[in-house]
């Protein structure tokens, strides 16, 4: 039985280890695209003037990153009254690497786009918010609660997914292929442009990922997470369960 993630080898084992233990799984990870941040040139032509907002979402660390490393090639300084909405705990934290962590700017919701504008009370109604996205992603989701909210916001791509170079993957040896994000989809195609499933079963984790694949004419043999399975290893595993 061999699987491929196509992710980064994660830093947690622990979840995976029961594929190996139990039903003796070699498993490989390996990355369709990573994240990239957009130059100042290419950011430019958004027309978005970074000085006009005073609050500021992200919804991963790649987009801290990147925009930070904008603000300081376009030579803006970030002011220390900005406000920072972030989606997670984890995120929120990682701004640190950046700035000085002030409970009375930094706010983070639970993962969800509801959870955020949860977090802008009366208190912070009238900021003029910069929603951070990646190139092709659909922000649909938060954008459509920021305007049912009457807030001032700019969506503003600052990351891109780039694909990586999949010619040394031998797509055909693995019997279950992990996908998670659209860009797997799009890099997967461009890597193989005549690929054909064959007999590889394909998992989904996520819902953003399920129509890309669906588009694309994959057939998913196994959707997660679900309530049972919060992660594709744990979904894996009851799937290979129950076809003993």
């Amino acid at each position: 039985m061999n699987i491929l993630f196509s992710q980064q080898k994660p830093s947690n084992p622990a979840p995976y280890e029961s594929l190996q233990k139990r039903f003796g799984a070699k498993l490989d990870f390996n990355p369709f695209f990573l994240v990239e941040p957009l130059s100042a040139k290419e950011f430019r032509t958004e027309k978005i003037n970074l000085p006009d907002y005073t609050a500021i979402v992200f919804s991963s660390k790649h987009a801290i990153d990147a925009y930070f490393q904008l603000c300081d090639q376009m030579r803006f300084k970030v002011p220390e009254t900005m406000k920072y909405f972030c989606t997670t705990e984890a995120v929120a934290m990682y701004l640190q690497k950046h700035i000085v962590f002030r409970k009375r700017k930094i706010f983070f919701g639970d993962g969800t786009p509801a959870s955020v504008v949860g977090l802008i009370s009366s208190k912070h109604k009238t900021e003029k918010f910069l929603i951070t996205a990646a190139a092709n992603s659909n922000s649909e989701p938060i954008t459509s609660l920021f305007q049912a909210a009457g807030l001032d916001y700019t969506l503003g791509v600052i990351v891109k997914p780039v694909s990586q170079n999949l010619h040394s993957v031998n797509l055909s040896y693995y019997d279950i292929v992990v996908l998670y994000n659209p860009s797997d989809v799009v890099s997967l195609y461009e890597n193989y442009p005549d690929f054909k499933q064959g007999n590889i079963k394909f998992v989904s984790f996520g819902k953003s990922i399920v129509k890309a694949m669906e588009d694309a004419g994959l057939t998913i043999e196994i959707k997660a997470p679900t309530p049972e399975a919060s992660s594709a290893a744990k979904a894996i595993e009851l799937y290979l369960q129950s076809h003993k």
